[in-house]
């Protein structure tokens, strides 16, 4: 019996460690060319018009490539610890997302590529159907290669047809189609026709680009014209010009003087293409499962 309980752990710790090697693999970088250098030792130098590398599922194209090794460790014995450093235009693609910015630092061990250089990246919808492209542009952008999903830092700016968010950080998941802004997230939807522009604040943004629906949580506030409207939390339906405020919900115009306040069993539903506010005596679920990022429990 013992020795089977042993052999059952090895083929477990066997299943385990394949998989483990499986995954990292992953993240080796290939880079087309042929290179100046210490070929043992590194660093590698490539350069063309342009220099080609694929990582995963990311294609990178750039003016110059530099691969190199630890200190200390040669650079044929370090796949899995490696960096590449691209420079010159550099230029991804992971699917429907194209990225670019001066420069990409690439880590294997992290799986990470950053983006510096005034980085910015283009998501075009599977369909024209499907609405409208969405650009991020960041003082920094990483690129996960574990992953579709790609992390923004500083003055991040994202635009989504007539929605312009803007916060500190944003993470946005390729496969879900969905935006996370934190650190002074806002959201903001130009005004059209008759309707007044529509400015969302809270202290997290989440919203599906494709169904421009938004579940803002953390003090919010929705600002249009001389209608203010605060609650601990909102669902905004852009398509239907509809609001849903819960969680000590109240609306104040500045103008008229009207002040509405939900019931402390209620919310508020405001329709931005009326102006008009309405509290509603039953329980509203905002539902926060659509909005939730790959693997987010």
């Amino acid at each position: 019996m013992k020795n089977v309980q042993k052999l059952t752990l090895f083929a477990l710790l066997g299943a385990s460690l394949a998989f483990a090697q499986a995954d990292t693999s992953k993240r080796l970088i290939t880079i087309q060319g042929g290179p100046r250098g210490d070929l043992r030792n590194g660093p590698l130098t490539y350069s063309g018009n342009p220099v080609k590398a694929t990582v995963s599922t990311l294609n990178i194209q750039a003016s110059q490539a530099v691969l190199a090794a630890p200190q200390g460790t040669p650079l044929i014995e370090a796949k899995g610890k490696r960096t590449a450093n691209f420079t010159g235009n550099v230029q991804v693609e992971r699917g429907r997302l194209s990225a670019s910015g001066s420069a990409l630092a690439y880590s294997e061990a992290t799986g990470q590529g950053v983006l510096s250089g005034n980085p910015s990246a283009t998501f075009v919808p599977e369909d024209k159907e499907d609405g409208d492209k969405v650009n991020i542009n960041a003082s920094q952008m990483s690129l996960d290669v574990d992953n579709n999903i790609s992390t923004s830092t500083g003055n991040v700016r994202l635009t989504n047809g007539n929605q312009t968010g803007r916060a500190d950080k944003l993470i946005f998941d390729e496969d879900k189609e969905l935006a996370q802004m934190t650190g002074s997230p806002s959201l903001t939807r130009a005004a059209k026709a008759n309707q007044k522009e529509l400015t969302i604040t809270g202290q997290e943004v989440r919203a599906l680009t494709k169904t421009k629906t938004l579940y803002v949580s953390g003090g919010v506030k929705l600002v249009q014209g001389t209608q203010t409207t605060t609650g601990n939390a909102v669902y905004y339906d852009d398509k239907k010009n509809v609001a849903y405020v819960v969680g000590n919900a109240v609306s104040v115009d500045s103008k008229s003087k009207v002040t509405v306040r939900a019931p402390a069993s209620g919310y508020l539903e405001q329709r931005t293409d009326l102006g008009r506010v309405r509290a509603l005596n039953s329980a509203y679920k905002i539902p926060v499962e659509q909005f939730k990022l790959s693997g987010e429990k």
